[in-house]
């Protein structure tokens, strides 16, 4: 099993921000919101001066599913929300991966937390193909 669900677009950087937009857009059409966002260039350059590729990690949250998964363990928020990452990759193209919340919820031996990660599974790994047929 693979950390992350992803697609790599047949895109530049010159879309880095129509590809953010559209991420934002499809993961809200499937109940995800953003509850956090890390744009890593502009950090570590503030931080410490290093130069990256354009880099965002954003905190995606499904509010139904959060509140089931808390409910069922409450230490699981450790491993929430939900990372959804944009970058630019060595060969210039936009990359977009979700967590794969399967591989990160197998550390608990939870049967309906593993349940609940099988369905929030299949709405990311639907949600990076609708992201890559809208650049297909």
């Amino acid at each position: 099993m693979s950390l992350v669900i992803t697609t790599e677009l047949n895109v530049g950087y010159d879309k880095f921000d129509e590809v953010e937009k559209v991420t934002r857009e499809v993961l809200a059409e499937h109940g995800f919101g953003i509850l956090t966002e890390i744009d890593a260039k502009e950090t570590l350059k503030k931080k410490i001066g290093a130069e990256i590729r354009p880099y965002k990690i954003l905190g995606a949250c499904n509010p139904p599913f959060a509140h089931k998964a808390i409910i069922l363990v409450p230490e699981i928020g450790a491993l929430l929300p939900c990372n959804v990452i944009i970058y630019e990759n060595e060969k210039g193209k936009i990359v977009v991966s979700a967590m794969n919340p399967k591989e990160a919820m197998s550390v608990v031996k939870v049967d309906k937390l593993n349940e609940l990660a099988d369905e929030v599974y299949e709405i990311m790994k639907t949600s990076i193909k609708e992201i890559e047929n809208k650049f297909s």
